[in-house]
């Protein structure tokens, strides 16, 4: 796969952009519109994906030329395009002659028509038609000297597909992968219940399914036609591309049929859509808390988003989407205040984003997101929006290369599973607060309290997933990355734990959460004492875990200050215990205990010297004090505490390394109150270029960032 983005597109400085759709506008105004972007420092735009049938108004008849003109205009503004596929929105006419195309959500039943992603996408005819368009486009397009690069499909992976030609294909899946039913009978347990099959065509539908080893060989199947449809499409636009164009695709994080890590394979970059809450939802300290959605909400949980999207490919990564105006529905309206678009693109780039894009340029005027604003308003008049990031373009085009393709630091790995992530999305481990349902997200809920924890540690997280430490060996790893957290890894294979196991021999510092360990590849529960595999090495072990209906506040252990660890007050355990026993040989030390009648008994954290490294077993879903503390002291024993923290409750740092071995930190203030910060070392604002001494107070006004880099 090419490196041409990152060794021409983006090299000089961080795109900076919007969607454009000039044929979504009521009236002509390219030039106006072009001249406008120019004006605000853009570099880039992304066209064309989302009007299929403008580009094939009817079946076989093609209108290629539409888009010439905003592409001459692009290129003679200076201004570079991504174009994208239209894969995503199908036209009417084909709806209408071949309606067996669209998606069924249960077995026999179309979801119908009139949003979008309607689409079973690994359907012949579909794929007949997708592949005829996708040609005509880029072999249109593809020498046009404003591309640079194209996006194929938008935010794949919507629609778990029950139509009966993918259940077809399922089963010739499970026939190749197992071989026989005797063997698939053996490998998922059907003697349970009376589900033993004497053939394939006994496979029951997956409508009505509760068997967890069926449910996750389907999500797994789901996914992997969902990265089979954009590797096929990614490979037939590189038949077109030009040797410095790249292919990515539009990925918005935790859709049901998507892989991150492996869609990404196929991509020379990887590119998401961060959706996040403005206004208070953006203020530190934290007040209230919101429960997170496709909008995350909370500027702990911006740089979680971004922290995925560096560690899909772990490399810098495309930003193809983010808030402009409001978005949302029409009641959702919460419009930056000043300075908030400016800090959360910097947040962004000092995570390793090599282009900020907006969703987009101007408001619809019709349609579902009509409410959904753009740079400029249903007025197509510049106003605030439209103020604010013209200047934000103005620093981006001083700051130039020294923040573009940054590779951030990470004081802490936290390990992201999708497998697990969808067995605890069926069969939650966790309960839903003040419910007596499950919580879907429990996967995400576990994962987000250790990045939650490490931001109020001020401290840097990084997302990395078990195919990509496959690739290093347990010691290469903690070598790089001395602090890793699995937590909630509940699908994991026996080369995964013994992969874990040895990265803390290794000198690793490894912390395991609940759940790690429980199941196996297949979702069997382990017969093994759990943590399966890792119990010796972190010195406990259980058989026993409850929900907590509330949290429990926690103490202490007998151990906690020969091993320099401090309770935090008030903090408490959520949502979970496990019953951990010490192991009678080379038991763990008690970092934490409960202060309660019944689970005092247990301990709720320990740790233990494991070979060169250490174990430390969590048993509980920590709180935020509890998480940041844990964090704070297992990097400290570890690698060793940054220089660069904040000193303020609504400060940040984040740290990063550029192309020319700079340190850039980016700094934030998150409030409306000024603050200021100390420098740790001389450095230089890379927007102003003013020298900076070691000491000197930085100061920071209301909803502020100030970018500085130093020598290393």
């Amino acid at each position: 796969m090419s490196s041409a983005p990152h060794d021409s597109a983006l090299r000089d400085r961080v795109l900076f952009g919007a969607a454009y759709y000039h044929e979504y506008q009521p009236s002509p105004r390219l030039d106006e519109d072009m001249r406008l972007m120019q004006e605000a420092g853009f570099s880039v735009i992304r066209v064309g994906e989302s009007v299929w049938s403008t580009w094939e108004p009817r079946d076989g008849v093609f209108d290629l030329e539409w888009l010439a003109p905003v592409l001459d205009a692009a290129h003679e503004h200076g201004i570079r395009v991504i174009l994208g596929t239209p894969t995503y929105a199908a036209p009417m006419w084909l709806v209408r002659q071949v309606p067996e195309i669209n998606a069924e959500r249960r077995t026999g039943h179309r979801i119908g028509w009139g949003a979008r992603q309607e689409i079973n996408y690994a359907h012949p005819a579909f794929l007949f038609h997708a592949e005829r368009v996708i040609r005509k486009i880029i072999g249109r397009y593809a020498q046009h000297p404003a591309v640079i690069g194209y996006q194929v499909d938008n935010e794949p992976g919507n629609e778990v597909f029950a139509n009966d030609q993918v259940f077809q294909r399922f089963v010739d899946h499970l026939r190749e992968r197992y071989g026989s039913v005797e063997e698939l009978n053996r490998e998922w347990g059907l003697t349970y219940w009376s589900h033993r099959l004497s053939d394939w065509a006994d496979l029951w539908r997956p409508d009505l399914n509760v068997q967890p080893q069926y449910t996750l060989a389907w999500r797994r199947f789901q996914a992997d036609l969902t990265t089979a449809f954009i590797g096929w499409q990614a490979e037939v636009v590189r038949e077109y591309a030009r040797e410095d164009q790249f292919v990515t695709t539009c990925i918005s994080y935790d859709r049901p049929t998507l892989d991150e890590e492996a869609v990404a394979r196929d991509l020379d970059v990887a590119a998401g859509n961060p959706y996040y809450r403005m206004q208070d939802s953006l203020a530190l300290p934290r007040t209230r808390e919101d429960a997170q959605f496709w909008t995350t909400t909370g500027t702990w949980s911006l740089f979680a988003h971004a922290d995925r999207m560096y560690g899909t490919k772990q490399a810098p990564f495309l930003v193809t989407e983010t808030n402009a105006q409001a978005i949302g529905m029409p009641w959702m309206n919460e419009p930056a205040f000043d300075g908030q678009w400016r800090q959360a693109a910097w947040a962004l780039i000092s995570r390793g984003a090599s282009m900020i894009e907006y969703w987009h340029w101007h408001t619809l005027h019709t349609g579902a997101e009509t409410y959904w604003g753009g740079i400029l308003p249903h007025s197509q008049q510049p106003g605030r929006v439209y103020r604010e990031l013209a200047a934000l373009g103005a620093e981006l085009r001083e700051a130039g290369p020294a923040v573009a393709g940054l590779t951030p630091h990470a004081d802490v790995a936290l390990l992201f599973d999708n497998a697990s992530k969808w067995v605890l999305h069926h069969y939650p481990a966790l309960a839903e607060p003040g419910t007596v349902d499950g919580d879907p997200r429990s996967f995400q809920t576990v994962y987000e309290a250790y990045a939650r924890g490490a931001f109020e540690a001020g401290l840097q997280s990084g997302a990395v997933h078990i195919a990509q430490l496959r690739r290093e060996t347990p010691g290469q790893f903690a070598a790089r990355r001395p602090v890793l957290v699995a937590a909630s890894f509940t699908i994991a294979s026996d080369a995964d734990l013994q992969w874990l196991r040895e990265y803390a021999e290794a000198g690793g510092h490894l912390i395991l959460g609940i759940r790690t360990g429980y199941e196996d590849e297949e979702a069997r529960a382990r017969l093994e004492r759990k943590p399966a595999l890792l119990d010796r090495a972190a010195g406990v072990w259980y058989d026993e875990f409850s929900n907590l209906r509330e949290p429990l506040p926690v103490v202490a252990g007998a151990d906690a200050e020969s091993a320099g660890f401090t309770v935090p007050g008030g903090a408490r355990a959520t949502l979970w215990a496990d019953g951990l026993q010490r192991a009678d040989d080379g038991p763990a030390q008690v970092l934490v205990g409960y202060d309660h009648p019944h689970y005092g008994r247990w301990p709720a954290v320990t740790t233990r010297v494991a070979g060169a490294g250490r174990v430390t077993y969590i048993g509980t879903v920590p709180d935020a004090p509890l998480a940041a503390a844990l964090l704070d002291w297992a990097v400290a024993v570890g690698a060793g505490t940054p220089s660069w923290r904040p000193v303020a409750e609504s400060q940040t740092i984040s740290s990063s390394t550029n192309r020319a071995g700079e340190r850039v930190h980016v700094i934030h203030n998150w409030a409306w109150r000024p603050s200021v910060l100390p420098l740790p070392s001389a450095a230089r604002d890379v927007v102003t270029g003013e020298r900076l001494e070691a000491g000197a107070e930085l100061a920071l006004g209301a909803w502020d960032v100030r970018v500085v880099a130093e020598s290393v």
